[in-house]
């Protein structure tokens, strides 16, 4: 539930330049209303976003996440992030989601070669490390000395939609869960970062992620390819890779769904 009552309806003026917009009251009162389906509050803190609103936004979200009830969580968007970022971390609870978290969009977590301690601190409390590759929010030279000094992803995500499928990053999620395969993690950690891990969070679906006897017969049949391959973040770096993983078959609540898409899944 966006903590902005007009949600992205205002874009491109942000949607939470007038604190007016984000009523406390009113999102805590839908997050608790419909908790069979909603999980806590979203708030995005960019500077185009927030404008001089700094880190109010996400202030009134994490008090209507309060609000709602126990485990609302709240999911926090960070692009270029306006003022000390170690502020904004440092607000994030438990169980709350940062997303876009390897981003090079500016005021990144990594800085001068070095992540944030106010990062770590944050996963080490127990704030969830969420990808949100997009269009504009995956950056290799955040991400592989954000990985290496143990800020790792707790969620592989996609933010897929019209306008960033059509970008040079491809961030459709097997494209995505391809580049963290070859970033050194395990495909059993992969996968479990798309399936398991997110159903964990979401937490309203009795063995949602797993193929256990019993669960909703959601099932995704990837190959991995054993070859040479470029990819691509949003900020035009290129990493070589040597497999990927290949959609196969779609099955959505026991059925089958057509094809692949061609590309980037057409790879020679």
């Amino acid at each position: 539930m966006h903590i902005a009552s007009i949600g992205l309806a205002g874009f491109p003026v942000g949607e939470a330049i007038n604190v007016d917009y984000l009523d406390v009251d009113a999102a805590a009162r839908t997050v608790a209303e419909n908790a069979e389906v909603a999980i806590g509050v979203k708030v995005r803190i960019s500077k185009n976003v927030v404008g001089a609103n700094g880190l109010e936004p996400l202030q009134r979200a994490i008090a209507a996440a309060q609000r709602a009830g126990p485990g609302a969580r709240v999911m926090c968007h960070i692009g270029d992030a306006p003022g000390d970022l170690a502020r904004l971390l440092e607000l994030l609870r438990p169980g709350d989601i940062l997303t876009h978290s390897y981003s090079g969009a500016g005021n990144n977590i990594v800085q001068q070669a070095r992540v944030l301690p106010a990062a770590l601190e944050a996963k080490k409390r127990g704030v969830l490390i969420d990808v949100g590759h997009g269009g504009g929010s995956f950056d290799y030279t955040v991400a592989e000395p954000a990985i290496a000094q143990g800020l790792l992803p707790d969620t592989i995500s996609s933010d897929i939609h019209a306008v960033s499928g059509n970008t040079p990053g491809m961030p459709y999620l097997p494209w995505v869960m391809s580049k963290f395969l070859n970033l050194g993690f395990s495909l059993e950690d992969v996968i479990a970062m798309a399936t398991i891990n997110p159903a964990r969070i979401i937490g309203r679906v009795d063995k949602l992620g797993t193929l256990q006897l019993g669960a909703p017969a959601d099932v995704s049949i990837l190959e991995l390819v054993e070859a040479p391959v470029t990819f691509i973040d949003t900020r035009r770096n290129t990493r070589q890779g040597t497999r990927w993983l290949k959609p196969v078959q779609t099955v959505r609540a026991g059925r089958p769904f057509g094809r692949p898409y061609p590309l980037p899944f057409a790879y020679p």
